[in-house]
C-alpha cells in the first residue's frame, strides 16, 4: 500500500509541475505578443513606410 501512496504523490507532483510549466510558457508567450504589439504601434506612430533607406545599387561616379 505504501508504494501506491508514494506513486500517487509523485503523479500529483508531476501534474502540478507540468501545469506550472504551462503557465510559465503562456506568460512568456503573452509578454512576447505584448512587446510585438507595442513595437508595431510605435512603428506605425512614427510613420515608417516599411521601405529600407539602403540603396541596393552602387552610386554612379
Amino acid at each position: 500500500m505504501y508504494e501506491y501512496e508514494v506513486q500517487q504523490a509523485r503523479t500529483a507532483e508531476l501534474i502540478r509541475r507540468a501545469e506550472q510549466e504551462r503557465l510559465v510558457r503562456e506568460a512568456v508567450r503573452a509578454r512576447r505578443a505584448a512587446r510585438h504589439d507595442a513595437a508595431t504601434r510605435t512603428a506605425e506612430a512614427e510613420g515608417h513606410t516599411g521601405r529600407s533607406r539602403r540603396r541596393w545599387s552602387t552610386r554612379a561616379a
